[in-house]
């Protein structure tokens, strides 16, 4: 589990790039390096990762293909940043929303506006999407927890604070850019079991 509280920021390095398969590697802060093992979780940009490896400054991890081509890892280039945080402990402060890791899609950045001392990012949807999502309810984007401010029918948008936008990519991010979404696990639950029950005549 995560707390969608990025840590850092860090630069990938593509150690071998396959077939269906890519391993990166990243710096890993004092902080991160304390207690981890072959085994242990790390998201990148909010996909939960497997440590392959460990040497004195950096994880390893290996990507398959379905998270290759269902996230926006499988378009990292050698040296691009990604969100990172490591998997919460019993005794963490969970300061955003508990979040899975498990990245269900991208969206698509289609406007960033910038008023004075505020930030605000446009992100296409498709009604699939638009059914997990609403005013003020919660989203992962990227790995980072954040509230939703409005919801169109085609279209959301998120609010973005000076320190997030320090700590996290979202502060280098330009239109068109893809970004991996992660639903809020309670309202997707809530609205699924709506629409069986629908489906099956139950409601």
């Amino acid at each position: 589990m995560f707390t969608g509280i990025v840590q850092n920021k860090a630069n990938v390095r593509i150690e071998r790039s396959e077939n269906q398969l890519k391993t990166f590697s990243i710096e890993l802060t004092d902080k991160q390096k304390e207690g981890l093992q072959l085994g242990g979780s790390i998201a990148l940009n909010g996909v939960c990762l497997t440590v392959t490896k460990v040497d004195q400054s950096r994880a390893y991890f290996d990507v398959m293909m379905e998270t290759l081509r269902a996230t926006n890892l499988g378009q990292l280039k050698d040296g691009d940043a990604v969100n990172v945080e490591r998997a919460a402990k019993f005794g963490d402060d969970i300061g955003g929303h508990s979040v899975s890791g498990h990245v269900s899609s991208t969206v698509k950045v289609v406007n960033i506006e910038k008023p004075e001392n505020n930030c605000i990012i446009w992100f296409a949807i498709t009604p699939e999407q638009r059914q997990y999502l609403f005013n003020k309810g919660f989203v992962s984007l990227n790995g980072c927890s954040l509230t939703i401010g409005e919801v169109e029918a085609d279209c959301f948008n998120i609010y973005l604070i000076p320190e997030t936008l320090a700590v996290t990519t979202f502060g280098e991010m330009d239109i068109g850019a893809e970004v991996n979404i992660e639903y809020d696990a309670n309202t997707q639950a809530i609205v699924d079991t709506l629409t069986r029950m629908k489906d099956e005549g139950a409601l």
